[in-house]
């Protein structure tokens, strides 16, 4: 290893500005080193570039000597640090059609280069040699269990309530209970009796694509009140 001889002072050093919050926020969580030398360099060249919007093509990262060198001139290391660093949100990607080749762009994730990605996708904006294709996936956020969602939409979870759901997890599928207590705050009555009858109604009437087979162009919310059961159901 060559030791590093300090940095320069005076005019003659330049500096690249990096948000404060990468510092508190995102570089406390990053532990593999290739995301971090990527994120930075990619950083560091469009903080130079001008224009409108400012974006890296994958085929220029491939062909940064310095970049390169940093990961060993491994494509599959560059590529592992550009998945981890979109995945953590730190950076955008974008796949195009180019003139020549197809690849990827990337942007630093913030306001203005969010905007952009937006008006490439819609054809709202036009970059010279390029076409929007689709951005690269992004794994989406876990769903919450249906006992987190029953205390963040209906009430207090109460052990008799826990186990209430418990028995509907074993009636009926998940998507359906979701779909159950979504129903339940959407006409704003808000209990597991009124949950347990929605899910028994489905199950009589049937369900398709998520509406009601009987009736399905209009819901009245007062339908689970009525019939055999509805005396059961509390307002």
């Amino acid at each position: 290893m060559t030791k590093f001889q300090g940095f320069p002072s005076g005019g003659r050093v330049q500096y690249t500005a990096i948000p404060g919050v990468f510092f508190s926020d995102v570089l406390p969580q990053i532990t593999d080193i290739d995301e971090l030398k990527t994120t930075l360099h990619i950083i560091a060249v469009l903080y130079q570039r001008k224009g409108y919007p400012r974006f890296i093509r994958y085929d220029e990262l491939m062909g940064d000597a310095v970049l390169m060198g940093g990961l060993k001139g491994s494509e599959e290391t560059l590529r592992g640090g550009l998945k981890k660093a979109v995945e953590r949100g730190t950076l955008l990607s974008l796949s195009v059609e180019m003139e020549i080749v197809s690849g990827d762009i990337y942007f630093i994730n913030d306001e203005s280069s969010r905007q952009a990605v937006e008006k490439i996708k819609s054809g709202g904006l036009k970059l010279p040699g390029l076409k929007a294709g689709k951005s690269a996936p992004v794994p989406s956020e876990p769903l919450p269990d249906i006992f987190t969602l029953y205390e963040q939409n209906i009430g207090m979870l109460t052990p008799m309530i826990a186990d209430e759901l418990r028995d509907a997890e074993k009636s009926y599928p998940e998507d359906w209970i979701r779909d159950a207590i979504k129903e339940a705050v959407l006409h704003n009555k808000r209990s597991i009796k009124y949950i347990a009858r929605i899910l028994q109604n489905w199950s009589i009437e049937g369900r398709s694509d998520g509406t009601y087979q009987r009736d399905s162009k209009k819901t009245d919310p007062d339908k689970y009140f009525k019939g055999k059961y509805g005396h059961m159901v509390r307002r």
